[in-house]
């Protein structure tokens, strides 16, 4: 999956004292692009030593090197752009720990975006010295980045998986079943919920198979395998899925890449090593 970055490695750590060095990394985002350069298909991040003059935020390392995040207006080098690189992934050249630190730098910038005024009081934040987080000046609110929790379910029934294809999105792969959290929820509620809303399916057996963190979309992943709890029929919600097939143990359409859990879920069903009751 994308976190399965080894031998690199990631220091979530926040190091305001970090100071900006040549070779380090900047990222910057316009919704889901990155400021990036795209020479014949191979994504290359910028490096300090190319953004004259940008406010940068330290973000995180990987095998010591930082990645800043610029914040403003500052002009774009000549050469770059902001590029749709996450759906584009497949067709691109660039390293499993690159992906990695864009989904994640993604997660953060958006956070230092949306809560750039106090949610109490409407004051500018500002930076805490003593740790990652968002301070209100005027009220003393403290903000810590977002975690959203949700769900991936691989319904079972007998040696079928039921992949689907979302409504609302132009991805040409099959997906499973997914969904957030709700206020109140427990995570295996959650799961038999999102089933019945989406396929109209009563389920059994809940087990849990792994989490990741999916920063593109601030979320925070928790995968669960379940069978069948009688009738199989499938009963779209056609708001959420286009499409909800039973396909057979080693005939699974997979994902053209290794990123996602819901690919690995996948992948691991089609080769029978899915966790049992």
């Amino acid at each position: 999956m994308i976190q399965d970055i080894a031998p690199h490695r990631l220091d979530n750590q926040y190091h305001p004292e970090r100071l900006p060095q040549p070779d380090d990394y900047v990222m910057a985002f316009k919704g889901q692009n990155v400021l990036c350069r795209l020479e014949e298909n191979e994504l290359r991040l910028l490096h300090v030593r190319e953004i004259q003059g940008a406010d940068l935020v330290y973000l995180f390392s990987i095998d010591g090197r930082a990645f800043f995040l610029m914040t403003g207006e500052d002009t774009v080098p000549e050469g770059s752009g902001f590029h749709e690189v996450w759906r584009r992934r497949g067709e691109l050249t660039v390293s499993q720990e690159i992906m990695f630190a864009i989904a994640t730098g993604k997660h953060l910038a958006h956070w230092y975006r949306v809560n750039r005024h106090c949610g109490c009081c409407g004051a500018l934040t500002e930076h805490a010295e003593d740790e990652r987080a968002l301070v209100c000046p005027q009220c003393g609110n403290r903000i810590y980045p977002r975690l959203m929790p949700a769900v991936i379910v691989g319904v079972t029934h007998g040696d079928q998986l039921l992949v689907t294809k979302y409504s609302d999105r132009p991805l040409p792969f099959y997906a499973l079943i997914a969904g957030f959290v709700e206020i109140g929820e427990t995570l295996e509620e959650c799961v038999a919920r999102e089933v019945m809303e989406e396929v109209g399916l009563h389920i059994k057996n809940i087990r849990y198979y792994k989490s990741q963190p999916w920063g593109i979309v601030d979320d925070l992943l928790a995968g669960f395998y379940c069978d069948v709890d009688g009738d199989p029929t499938v009963h779209l919600d056609k708001s959420e899925l286009r499409e909800g097939i039973w396909a057979k143990r080693g005939e699974v359409p997979l994902q053209p890449d290794h990123f996602s859990l819901t690919g690995e879920m996948m992948r691991m069903f089609n080769e029978g090593k899915e966790p049992s009751v």
